[in-house]
């Protein structure tokens, strides 16, 4: 069947036809776009005319977020500033310590006795004085077992309790444990090494919760509030459970998003994840696209787990840690580089950056491919002389922007003072130098919602509203680039979305604005009225 949308204004990334007033679907894709009059030959056709006083645009590209988006709203949220669940409804943050505390007794006297208590969403650089740790959970939960994940999922602090059920105590050499003044695990435990104590103690990882049917439902419901159309789940174990999952969400006609999973890389061995990836492929279908692979190599520069090349930490904190030795993190990316398959590599501190390129370029040399598309993943501290060599290697950045507005006045302060908080997510300075680039949110590190980082990609405003590095900022048609085309070429699916031309999915938002009248302070209230995927309408509930 034929159907032809009309819009006020189409918006096509196409450079042969950038815009139209109507676009023919059929199958589930694009079919013809122009005036109607043109595409009268193409056959008998439906019009509609629900978005006649709307505009359409390609359906916005997340090529960095989690699955877990969909599941952390089963736990107790405990962010700073205040978010959105999947289904609309507004949760406040938590702006003390005090409040924290308040919260977490108050949720837990609504559990079964016994019953794990697990939050998310905690950031400590929010809170000056003390630092949370086991006591100051002790203090207000201490019959139970607590994990308070936080914000970046890089780090967590857990109770007395919590550390009783684990080896940490015997362990406590562990890099990443954090020790207090007597000697002993204070509760906080740094990055993948350490956490996984506790994860075996509870019996499951908070990365296995993506083999849920109900997380890929809600995940797909959060990303369609917010007009993505194509969403990556960048961070996934491929367990046979979580693998038969995907293939039943995705062969759903209704559901309202394309996945694209990346395998987690450290949870095996190299020739056994380059297996599991390729007989996953096989399973590839309009809606899930196996392909990807994922490699975590430091933490996050906020909670001081990244990888800093001199000068270091600004405040002078001593350097983070890696999540496996730089030697097996060089094999990796040339065991997959080999393989043929693309790597999306974890890189926040420059010297991680450093790192990787090196890896990328030693692979290059010795087993060349001409269009491998590894893509540098948050890059949020990346120096020209390291985009020039990312250009030359033919690397495409990923960078995290909204970190810009949640943690820019922490870079400024703490982490990497005045000059070098201005070149945080260089996005304007990576397309001058011809570097493909997307930019993401990390959901549900930050919320997911591509027009609110088009708006920071914009305006780099921090959340006390200092600007970081204006001249580092994109214009409306270089920031709808990054969050439509450019994500869609780092996942290797730039053929398929990311523009609306003949034989590609029918993938769209609709919105009430044209974006190139709009200023660009406007973008982060605008709601999303629609999304189509393949043709198929999925309607927004609007507040």
């Amino acid at each position: 069947m034929l159907t032809i949308f009309a819009a006020k204004r189409i918006i096509t990334m196409d450079p042969s036809l950038p815009t139209a007033t109507h676009i023919a679907v059929k199958d589930g894709k694009v079919l013809g776009v122009g005036p109607l009059d043109e595409l009268k030959d193409l056959g008998e056709a439906t019009v509609d005319t629900r978005f006649a006083n709307q505009y359409i645009y390609p359906g916005f590209v997340e090529g960095h977020s989690h699955a877990l988006e969909g599941a952390m709203w089963k736990y107790l949220y405990l962010g700073y500033f205040p978010r959105h669940d999947p289904e609309g409804k507004r949760w406040p943050g938590c702006q003390s310590l005090t409040q924290i505390q308040q919260t977490l007794a108050e949720y837990a006297k609504q559990l079964p006795a016994g019953e794990p208590l697990v939050a998310w969403g905690f950031d400590p650089v929010y809170f000056d004085g003390d630092r949370l740790d086991k006591q100051v959970i002790d203090a207000v939960v201490g019959d139970r077992p607590v994990v308070i994940m936080h914000a970046n999922l890089h780090l967590m602090t857990v109770n007395s309790a919590m550390l009783a059920q684990t080896t940490l105590a015997q362990n406590a050499t562990i890099e990443g444990v954090m020790l207090g003044k007597d000697g002993k695990p204070n509760g906080e435990l740094r990055e993948m090494a350490a956490m996984f104590a506790v994860f075996e103690a509870l019996g499951s990882s908070l990365f296995s919760e993506v083999d849920s049917p109900q997380t890929l439902e809600r995940y797909a419901r959060a990303a369609q509030r917010t007009g993505i159309t194509t969403i990556t789940d960048l961070y996934n174990p491929l367990s046979d459970a979580g693998v038969q999952v995907l293939r039943d969400a995705s062969a759903q006609a209704d559901y309202a998003v394309r996945l694209v999973p990346a395998m987690a890389a450290l949870e095996w061995e190299n020739q056994d994840g380059i297996a599991r990836v390729q007989a996953c492929q096989r399973d590839n279908n309009d809606k899930l696209h196996f392909g990807l692979v994922k490699i975590m190599t430091d933490g996050s520069i906020q909670g001081f787990s990244a990888r800093m090349l001199w000068p270091g930490y600004h405040n002078g904190h001593e350097n983070g840690i890696w999540n496996a030795p730089p030697e097996s993190l060089k094999q990796m990316v040339l065991d997959y580089h080999q393989s043929g398959l693309q790597l999306h590599i974890h890189t926040n501190g420059d010297e991680a950056v450093e790192l990787i390129l090196d890896a990328i370029e030693e692979a290059q040399t010795l087993w060349y491919r001409a269009d491998h598309r590894h893509t540098l993943q948050h890059c949020q501290f990346i120096s020209q002389a390291q985009m020039r060599r990312a250009a030359k290697l033919g690397v495409c950045l990923n960078m995290f922007v909204n970190h810009i507005y949640y943690w820019g006045d922490v870079h400024r302060n703490k982490t990497l003072g005045y000059s070098r908080s201005r070149r945080m997510q260089p996005l304007r300075s990576a397309l001058d130098m011809g570097i493909p680039v997307a930019m993401h949110s990390d959901a549900p590190v930050t919320p997911l919602g591509p027009l609110f980082s088009m708006w920071c990609a914009m305006r780099r405003q921090t959340a006390c509203g200092h600007q970081l590095g204006e001249h580092e900022g994109l214009t409306m048609e270089q920031a709808l680039y990054a969050a439509t085309l450019g994500a869609a070429y780092t996942l290797r699916m730039d053929d398929k979305v990311g523009s609306l031309e003949v034989g590609k999915y029918a993938d769209m938002v609709v919105l009430d604005h044209d974006l190139f009248a709009c200023d660009a302070d406007a973008l982060p209230d605008m709601q999303v009225r629609a999304t189509l995927v393949g043709g198929r309408v999925h309607e927004s509930t609007v507040a």
